[in-house]
């Protein structure tokens, strides 16, 4: 079955983590994603561990449903190449520096000039109207300037990073949404446009979701910072042999909490009964928690928790995660045989939909797996696409079983 996006050609000119994976996404939606690399490669290729150079494993995680093409952007019959994919696409995701595509003859208005209808989606570290503009952005850059680290550190500790590309993965899902409206207005009459997506800014509205706080009024009611996140006692709670995350929200769930534990003084104490106290003396009812909690075996306080309607879940280490018996259950981790790593396991697309379900259709390929495939659906001719790989405008990354059977 064809997915939701299927007849749609996206052109993902992207590397590491906030492009690829977004591109990844689309694909998995059923687009036809061409990803369009330096003779180097996309740098996560070079990732360990891997079996083979060139496919390490975070670009394995991050690039399937995607064909591969590698083109010399700063030649003459590379640009040409570039634009003539532009001319046959929907979309363009480009993570490379608006000014240098431009100085390539690139940016958004040559695109537009070629094909008016063209979504170009410029993912970029800083909104491009201000003084940030120009500086890059890695993920743990953005962490630090979005509030991110110091929100880790809580109201007195040191910033810290989240163990995670988190900003990198986050931002991927704005894309995402950002490219299908985009797609979506075209389709109901509208016309292609350019799209900025910037990390920074994104990232602060996604952490002052919760996070604005007193700061939410004007003037201020207090300090930026959600309480519940700050306190101590807000992490996985030591039991007698392991940790598990409990999590007591709403006045029945703590009144559960505390009968369960036979402390039935607590039901009625105003820092359970009353919402906005509970919230001001949560930091008190979470030590609480730990204290009560610490002499259970994991195995008991989960079934108690559970018995007693108490949100709550074990701690899984990542080793772990393909045993998890629901993920086995839906099938989330997937096994395939790549034609040159072997077997690899991949999550799935972890979304459903009843009449065009997204899957895993490709594999991530060798750098410019699909080149010559792809020159010839621009309409280059055999001769042209020799002469393309020769001068090194281009690279067949076929194997050679592949390739001989081609010809």
């Amino acid at each position: 079955m064809a997915g939701p996006l299927d007849g749609m050609r996206i052109l993902d000119l992207t590397t590491v983590g906030y492009g690829p994976y977004a591109g990844q996404i689309l694909g998995d939606y059923g687009a036809d994603i061409i990803k369009i690399e330096s003779h180097e490669g996309d740098i996560t290729r070079g990732i360990a561990p891997f079996r083979n150079r060139g496919m390490g494993h975070f670009y394995l995680m991050a690039n399937r449903n995607k064909r591969g093409i590698v083109l010399d952007l700063k030649s003459e019959r590379g640009r040409e190449a570039f634009l003539r994919l532009v001319e046959q696409s929907d979309a363009l995701l480009c993570s490379v520096r608006p000014a240098a595509m431009d100085r390539l003859g690139l940016g958004y208005e040559d695109c537009r000039k070629v094909n008016p209808n063209i979504v170009y989606v410029a993912l970029v570290g800083f909104g491009q109207d201000g003084p940030y503009a120009k500086r890059p952005a890695y993920d743990d850059i953005i962490q630090g300037v979005s509030g991110m680290a110091a929100m880790q550190g809580g109201r007195e500790g040191a910033p810290k990073f989240v163990n995670a590309s988190v900003c990198d993965k986050i931002c991927s899902q704005v894309a995402v949404h950002a490219t299908l409206a985009a797609l979506l207005n075209r389709e109901r009459g509208g016309e292609g446009q350019l799209v900025e997506v910037p990390m920074f800014e994104s990232m602060v509205g996604f952490n002052l979701v919760e996070h604005h706080s007193g700061r939410t009024f004007e003037p201020p009611l207090g300090p930026a910072g959600y309480e519940r996140s700050f306190v101590e006692y807000r992490k996985p709670y030591a039991t007698a042999d392991g940790h598990v995350c409990a999590l007591p929200y709403n006045t029945k769930q703590w009144g559960s909490f505390f009968r369960m534990m036979g402390r039935d003084d607590m039901i009625d104490d105003p820092r359970v009964t009353d919402p906005k106290l509970r919230s001001e003396k949560i930091g008190e009812l979470y030590e609480l928690v730990a204290e009560l909690v610490r002499d259970w075996k994991t195995v008991d306080l989960l079934a108690a928790l559970e018995e007693a309607d108490v949100p709550n879940g074990p701690v899984t280490p990542l080793d772990d995660l393909a045993e998890d018996p629901h993920l086995q259950a839906v099938g989330f981790f997937q096994t395939h045989d790549h034609p040159t790593e072997g077997r690899i396991r991949l999550t799935a697309p972890p979304m459903m939909f009843s009449k065009t379900p997204p899957e895993i259709r490709t594999l991530p390929g060798k750098l410019g797996a699909q080149s010559v495939a792809i020159l010839r659906e621009a309409g280059y001719s055999e001769a042209d696409i020799a002469e393309m790989l020769d001068d090194g405008v281009s690279v067949d990354g076929r194997s050679e079983v592949t390739r001989t059977a081609a010809e």
